[in-house]
């Protein structure tokens, strides 16, 4: 059993006060190492998230931010997954201690996808996310693969324009009880169906903004944790990791996350439990329509359209999706973002998260996940809580 023994994130916006990615790991870090009532020197290896070497302008990162957060002997491990190198490295550190390799670990994702580089270079360089060959080199956008994606789901399952604007709406509605977020709106669904488009059916307020920040876990076999912390803190039940074609023409069904479906499977098998049991989950949205897509491939509902029209997924429903705001409302500093969808599920399962947003009634499991190119490498993580819960 893995516990979740410390959760922090930092705000995640765009920054413009000369600080770098550096000090906002070492921020996260502090406070999830604080909540965890361990010191640097309980820590024996560190895996780091960021998903490119552009952003940051720092290969090995892992090494140089083991220096700055007092880890320098601990073993060392840098995570790259794309859009889900936060998932694939909160993995990274559950696999470490199953395998007893060891015992406390601790997962920075960070990125300074907003301030790093310019518009023009993020939108190539995101490009690259896919296929170089037949997608990169084209000029094909992610803007634009999201949507064809969407388009060929809304063929199939009749999503429409409305259904976007109502899970945007939701994502920066819920963002507005988070002050952490980068995005905290509240939107008319005028205002979003007048935003600019971008690529059809998308328009600038349904896409998720390029975001600053960091967040941390401080992770823990059972038999190591503060005996503080051993019976409160949420567990890591269930993990699953798999691929699928990165080009979305090879696809047999461009609109569904097939190799998510597959992993949630295998995630929810894990942790011996069905996709019914989930009470919360914190999904993929670079998007809206990804959101969409990811709960239809999760399986958590049996007809995700009505469920979204009927309020299933709001911050009151049955089952709240994205109660952080998500990538759309939080924001998306990349490899900070799987990290921190995980570390929001061990703060909402252990009653400690913002307190608009916090479920009154006891939560039982909560799903993260997160995925790289277009639903190409895709994590799963399902989340248990506390014995004492």
């Amino acid at each position: 059993m893995v516990l979740v023994i410390g959760a922090a994130l930092t705000p995640f916006n765009r920054r413009r006060d000369g600080s770098s990615f550096r000090d906002w790991s070492l921020q996260a870090f502090t406070n999830a190492l604080r909540m965890s009532g361990l010191g640097p020197g309980d820590i024996d290896a560190l895996i780091v998230s960021s998903e490119s070497d552009f952003f940051t302008l720092q290969l090995n990162p892992a090494s140089v931010l083991a220096q700055d957060l007092g880890l320098v002997g601990a073993a060392t491990l840098r995570v790259e997954g794309g859009g889900g190198s936060g998932q694939f490295a909160v993995h990274a550190g559950v696999e470490r201690i199953l395998s007893g390799r060891s015992k406390r670990v601790a997962v920075v994702g960070v990125d300074p996808s907003a301030s790093a580089l310019g518009s023009d270079s993020i939108r190539e360089l995101y490009g690259y996310s896919f296929d170089f060959w037949t997608d990169g080199l084209s000029g094909a956008t992610s803007t634009a693969l999201y949507a064809l994606s969407w388009q060929a789901f809304a063929a199939v399952t009749g999503g429409s324009e409305e259904d976007l604007a109502l899970i945007t709406a939701k994502n920066r509605r819920n963002a507005q009880h988070n002050p952490g977020a980068h995005l905290p709106r509240d939107h008319s669904f005028a205002e979003i169906n007048a935003s600019p488009l971008i690529a059809s059916p998308y328009r600038r307020l349904h896409c998720s903004p390029l975001s600053d920040g960091a967040a941390a876990l401080i992770l823990c076999s059972e038999d190591a944790a503060p005996e503080a912390r051993k019976h409160v803190a949420p567990r890591i039940m269930g993990l699953g990791a798999g691929s699928d074609l990165p080009g979305l023409g090879h696809r047999s069904a461009p609109g569904f996350f097939r190799a998510k479906s597959n992993v949630a499977a295998r995630a929810l098998a894990m942790a011996g439990i069905s996709a019914s049991d989930i009470a919360l989950a914190e999904v993929y949205d670079a998007y809206a329509g990804a959101e969409l897509q990811a709960i239809a491939a999760l399986g958590l509902v049996d007809d995700p359209l009505a469920a979204l029209r009927d309020g299933v997924f709001g911050a009151d429903g049955a089952c709240p999706i994205n109660l952080s705001g998500g990538l759309m409302g939080q924001g998306a500093p990349v490899g900070a973002t799987g990290v921190g969808q995980a570390a929001t599920c061990a703060l909402l399962l252990e009653g400690r998260y913002h307190p608009d947003l916090q479920p009154k009634a006891p939560l039982g499991y909560a799903l993260a996940e997160s995925h790289g190119g277009l639903a190409t490498t895709c994590a799963v993580t399902v989340l248990g809580a506390g014995a004492n819960a």
